[in-house]
């Protein structure tokens, strides 16, 4: 529940303090004086947007500030997913500094706006004035339903395959726009494939033959120099070798003599050894390198095949036409092997499928089975509420496609006269009327979500008289359990034993202060005579507090 709450620097508020009962607490006050202002603060502590009009003095931070006691509340699970310290009484804080920029903390602990939001969605629930109208909302409708039938788990679970599902129909429509893509251009593909097929071509290919032509071409020139080396090297008297070998014998002879020959002579025996190496080379070389025309216009017409190729499908070099001939293989293979794929994904959507509709069957089934019970509790306090012949029901319609929150469109149906059959409740009710089923509707959700707190902003516009001392019952019935704040312009709600604050502007500013008895009196007999006060207004303000 929430203990105190504190307000520097927002809007019409510079400072304001407030210490809250722990059941009932009735806030009234003059239109204008800021009521909205105070609930304008503790939606941004909850992690409401900061639109851009929280300060009002623009050179110091706005800051709201919170504590609740969360005792038994079953938060515990909530605080260790987001690694926050879990205390029983817990400080909350937003700071909206004069740049504009936020910051949040739960306890000592900064957190994102996000986790501010789940928090405070599980403490306090705030009523705005306007908030009857989202019973128009087809998504309010299901998601009270399921708050009463505790469906977390089979909606968490609902909304995982349906993402599966989704992803997998997303995948069928990406690979079905690509065969249809594919299937146009799969004649010239095949044919392109089959030409590069018949090429042959193999890595590094190019270069290998472009060295080996223009070896072919230039053998006269080759084998001449051959020819000219294995002369010098090899001629019977006068060749490099019989020379060294000569000179190396005449040095080894020397040896014993002169020691400096010998190791010369070594060193020419591996010299005069290279060089017959060389020339044997030199001779296989000139052997194998023959000017061979049809060899030369073998190669040269596997290099304009290459060549072509690159240009056909413009290659910037070898490796690349070799990289798109491979892509050409896949998109073929592809379209080969497209059916039995498209088969098998329609298979896996088929079972994706089967799944969603179970789990949505058990979530339709679940909402149904607490529906008479729900209905029976919200006629049963709308007929505290004076509407004796009312009649509220839930209708089921089923959905052509799964929707994010199953197969259900949900109607709630109602009439205030049995001789009026049930409509939409959003088309047929009343100001007053859509305000009675409303506060049905929140003390149903609050005690099935188990809120700490549960604050009304004027949930009874539209009603007066004996409906709305009926209203102020049920609330203060429902602040028994829990812990009610309730702003109000009636005197008969007001009137319920609680504490009663008063909203006030002095000299432009809103704060709000408790009441005394006496205070209490006179601000009762206000709303029941205006600003002049009576004996009469008085007397009744008397009568309505007991």
């Amino acid at each position: 529940m929430l203990r105190k709450l504190s307000i520097e620097n927002y809007a019409l508020i510079d400072t304001l303090e407030v210490e809250w009962n722990e059941h009932l607490n009735i806030i009234t006050g003059e239109t204008g004086a800021g009521k909205s202002i105070l609930l304008g603060a503790l939606g941004l502590l909850l992690g409401a947007k900061n639109e851009g009009q929280a300060l009002n003095d623009q050179t110091r931070n706005c800051v709201v500030e919170a504590q609740f006691n969360i005792a038994g509340y079953g938060l515990e699970a909530l605080f260790d997913e987001n690694d926050l310290d879990y205390e029983e009484d817990i400080t909350i804080r937003r700071v909206i500094t004069p740049a504009g920029k936020s910051r949040a903390f739960v306890g000592d602990m900064p957190v994102q706006l996000a986790t501010l939001r789940e928090l405070g969605a599980r403490i306090i629930d705030i009523h705005s004035q306007h908030q009857n109208l989202v019973l128009s909302s087809e998504d309010f409708r299901i998601s009270t339903l399921d708050t009463i039938a505790q469906n977390h788990d089979i909606v968490e679970r609902y909304t995982t395959l349906l993402t599966k599902l989704n992803t997998l129909r997303s995948r069928h429509r990406e690979m079905v726009s690509a065969m249809e893509s594919a299937r146009k251009d799969e004649e010239w593909l095949r044919y392109t494939v089959e030409e590069l097929r018949a090429a042959k071509l193999k890595a590094g290919e190019q270069a290998e033959v472009e060295q080996r032509l223009a070896t072919l071409e230039s053998a006269e020139s080759i084998n001449e120099a051959l020819t000219t080396l294995r002369n010098t090297l090899d001629e019977e008297e006068l060749g490099a070798v019989a020379a060294l070998t000569r000179s190396m014998r005449a040095l080894e002879q020397l040896s014993e003599r002169y020691p400096a020959g010998g190791e010369i002579a070594e060193r020419l025996k591996s010299v005069v050894a290279e060089l017959k190496d060389i020339s044997a080379t030199a001779a296989d070389e000139a052997e194998r390198i023959d000017a061979d025309p049809e060899k030369v216009q073998q190669l040269s017409d596997r290099l304009n095949t290459i060549y072509s190729l690159e240009m056909k499908h413009r290659a910037e070099s070898y490796d690349d036409l070799l990289h798109k001939a491979s892509e050409f293989e896949a998109r073929l293979a592809t379209i080969d092997n497209s059916d039995s794929e498209l088969k098998a994904l329609e298979l896996e959507i088929l079972d994706a499928e089967n799944e969603v509709r179970d789990a949505s069957k058990s979530l339709t089934a679940s909402r149904k089975a607490v529906c008479p019970a729900f209905e029976e509790n919200i006629v049963a306090t709308l007929r505290k509420l004076g509407m004796a012949d009312a009649i509220f029901k839930v209708e089921f319609q089923p959905t052509a496609q799964f929707t994010a929150s199953g197969e259900d469109s949900v109607a709630y149906l109602f009439t205030a006269n049995r001789t009026s059959k049930p409509a939409p409740i959003e088309r047929v009710a009343s100001g007053g009327e859509l305000s009675r089923v409303m506060l049905a509707l929140k003390g149903i959700l609050a005690r099935s979500k188990r809120l700490p707190s549960i604050i009304f902003d004027e949930i009874d516009t539209g009603v007066s008289g004996q409906i709305a001392d009926a209203m102020g019952e049920i609330i203060a019935e429902m602040s028994e359990t829990m812990q009610v704040i309730d702003i109000t312009h009636l005197p008969q709600v007001a009137s319920k034993s609680g504490d009663h604050f008063v909203v006030y502007k002095s000299e432009g500013v809103t704060n709000i202060r408790k009441l005394t008895k006496a205070e209490r009196i006179d601000e009762i007999a206000k709303m029941l005579s205006g600003s002049t006060i009576t004996d009469a207004a008085r007397k009744q303000a008397k009568i309505l507090l007991g």
